[in-house]
């Protein structure tokens, strides 16, 4: 039997167990609790800090300054100017709709903009920033910044954009930038590693080609913004790293009234250095405004382009492919005198055709020329002379001879946009077609035709190692005045220990046969037989300057504007037996159907110092479409001349 008090003492200790469990639980609450402040406070501090600090701070990763690049004495050709941005981080925008109505009150912002805006969200990352304007007015920059406080997520950002020449004259070989595409960033890691937004890359041209060190590396900025997002201090300034500026060989005076001379044509003119390589002038046209293309073209203007019959987009100096015509003769006579196929003395009669089994090859000449020496048939470009050589000569070895002079090569391998050419030979059809070679096409190409191609910079650059005596160069765009390079030390030893002109020294080491210090400045001869080279030279001399001559109507009289040259038409098709029965003149054919002209040359004849190239797309002859320019490019240079050598002169003395 129990006691009485047995159930009090059961009753106290299930309060005990009661409470026991009660007091544990609010140890295990109270615990729960500091450990989860302990956490918040300590462990998750990193967290809430940075939160706190996205609430209010803000970053800017600011676009570098781009170099740029001026002319040979110092005009800027591509530089920058202040443009006003306007840049979104889509997170601290409450309401996407919302702005876009308001932006629309106070910018230029249509249905077009807002649809490439929207694209543009679906590819960016997390808190990436993005330029809803990348040109703004003045006045739109000011209301902007006005109504800043309405317009949570949005910044006004005060930049730099690139800034070209508004005349095209250097389009083409300054290239232009635009925005970084995914392409781009699939092929570059440099644009991967500092792509920020609003970074322009290079897409054409130098600006492409000097890429990487013109670019420059992106700066910060980090400020303090209240609940507005409205900037109250600026924290933080990473000043970025400016790309390197370059200053190219061009003479932009020179350039610009080039373009001039063909801007309402379709074609291409360089001008070379005969002895540093440097380019003087290297125009294509037509050409279109570069600066279009930095802010976003328009569809409409890109269509205009793409679609202009004229190519406006290509480079032709660089990327122009084209039969070299008769302005490849020189070199198919210098190739037959240094394998001695024939003497200068080697007579052709030329009675306006000639066949070879069955076929008929026509001279340019209807009735002919007569009986032809080698000068004369220079002279004179009689086709059927050049037929008779190549003939002899074989395309191999004329192959071997072009290829010296710097065709079928690139001439700066610089640009990605240029063009290597084609020097056929019978290795080069077999391989490329599966066909042997036959003899018919050594014919047209010994008058430069078939398979044949040429871009106009490497007729230019044949025609300098032509008359710099036949000694090989190195083209140059890219200014490096200061560099220890083998020319520059022939220059101060010439010029400045002896104190003589250019003009004299020059003269005197061409006409200096025994001097071996040649070698060093000319790197190479490509002659075996310096006389072959002079009287190449001479030969040019009449077909410019005495009656007869090709480009005798485009002459000069006076001394010191004197040249040579030879003349050139690249055919687009053979001319049918009908054609030539109605006797059909280039300007009776439709534009698309007649020949391009064609015309190399050098100045000033006694004392040679420049040569250059002209090419007119469907322009009908060399003489009656390309000398003409010539005549008038070459007076612009050799007046320019002097104030470009003084320059040069004095940059060394300095040195």
């Amino acid at each position: 039997m129990l006691s009485s008090s047995e159930p009090l003492k059961n009753k106290a200790r299930l309060i005990t167990r009661r409470m026991f469990i009660l007091t544990s639980v609010k140890v295990a609450v109270f615990f729960g609790i500091i450990s989860r402040l302990f956490y918040l406070q300590i462990a998750e501090n990193i967290k809430y800090q940075s939160l706190s600090d996205k609430n209010r701070l803000r970053e800017w990763k600011v676009p570098p300054q781009r170099g740029i690049i001026e002319d040979f004495f110092g005009e800027k050709i591509a530089g920058n100017t202040q443009i006003f941005q306007l840049h979104m981080v889509p997170e601290e925008v409450p309401n996407l709709s919302e702005l876009f109505f308001k932006l629309s009150k106070l910018i230029n912002f249509d249905e077009m903009q807002k649809a490439r805006l929207l694209k543009k969200l679906k590819k960016r990352k997390p808190w990436e920033t993005i330029i809803i304007s990348d040109n703004l007015s003045w006045s739109e920059f000011s209301k902007l910044n006005l109504f800043l406080h309405e317009l949570q997520g949005i910044k006004p950002v005060v930049a730099v954009a690139r800034k070209y020449s508004k005349d095209g004259s250097s389009t083409h070989l300054i290239g232009y930038v635009s925005d970084v595409s995914v392409k781009d960033l699939e092929n570059y890691e440099l644009l991967r590693k500092i792509n920020v937004p609003g970074l322009k890359t290079g897409k054409t041209g130098l600006e492409k080609a000097l890429n990487a060190t013109m670019i420059g590396k992106p700066g910060l900025q980090r400020f303090e913004v209240n609940a507005y997002g409205k900037r109250i201090k600026e924290l933080k300034f990473v000043q970025g790293k400016a790309g390197a500026s370059f200053r190219i060989t061009i003479d932009q005076e020179v350039q610009k009234f080039a373009n001039e001379l063909i801007k309402d044509k379709s074609g291409s003119i360089c001008v070379m250095d005969i002895y540093t390589g440097d380019i003087v002038a290297m125009v294509s046209s037509p050409t279109f405004d570069p600066n279009q293309f930095v802010h976003g073209i328009s569809s409409k203007n890109w269509q205009s382009l793409i679609k202009n019959k004229r190519k406006p987009l290509i480079n032709k100096s660089i990327a122009g492919l084209y039969p070299p015509g008769s302005t490849i003769k020189p070199i198919v006579a210098l190739s037959a005198l240094e394998n001695d196929v024939i003497s200068p003395k080697f007579v052709v009669e030329c009675k306006g055709e000639m066949e070879l089994y069955g076929h008929k090859y026509h001279c340019w000449k209807e009735k002919g020329h007569g009986f032809m020496g080698l000068r004369n048939a220079i002279k004179q470009s009689c086709d059927i002379y050049f037929y008779e050589v190549a003939r002899r000569l074989g395309v191999d070895r004329l192959s071997v001879t072009a290829k010296k002079f710097g065709l079928g090569n690139k001439v700066f391998n610089l640009f990605d946009e240029e063009k290597m050419g084609l020097v056929p030979n019978t290795k080069w059809k077999l391989k490329n077609i599966g066909k042997g070679w036959v003899l018919g096409e050594t014919l047209i190409t010994g008058i430069g035709q078939g398979y044949f191609q040429a871009t106009p910079i490497q007729l230019c650059f044949m025609m300098a190692q032509l008359a710099n005596g036949g000694y090989m160069i190195k083209p140059r765009i890219i200014d490096d005045r200061y560099a220890l390079q083998p020319v520059i030390d022939f220059w101060r030893q010439e010029f400045i220990s002896r104190k003589n002109n250019l003009d004299q020294t020059m003269n005197q080491v061409i006409a200096d046969e025994e001097t071996e210090s040649i070698s060093d400045f000319k790197n190479k001869k490509l002659f075996r037989n310096p006389e072959n080279v002079k009287f190449i030279l001479d030969a040019l001399y009449g077909a410019t300057n005495e009656p007869m001559g090709t480009s005798y109507g485009s002459r000069y009289t006076k001394p010191e504007y004197i040249y040579a040259g030879k003349t050139g038409t690249s055919q687009i098709r053979r001319i049918t037996e009908e054609e030539r029965e109605l006797k059909l003149k280039q300007k009776d054919l439709p534009y698309e159907r007649r020949d391009h002209a064609l015309f190399v040359a050098f100045a000033p004849y006694k004392n040679p110092r420049y040569a250059l190239s002209i090419l007119i797309e469907h322009g009908g002859t060399g003489s009656s479409a390309a000398a003409p320019i010539a005549k008038k490019i070459i007076k612009k240079v050799l007046d320019r001349h002097k104030i470009r050598n003084k320059y040069q002169l004095d940059l060394f003395q300095e040195a």
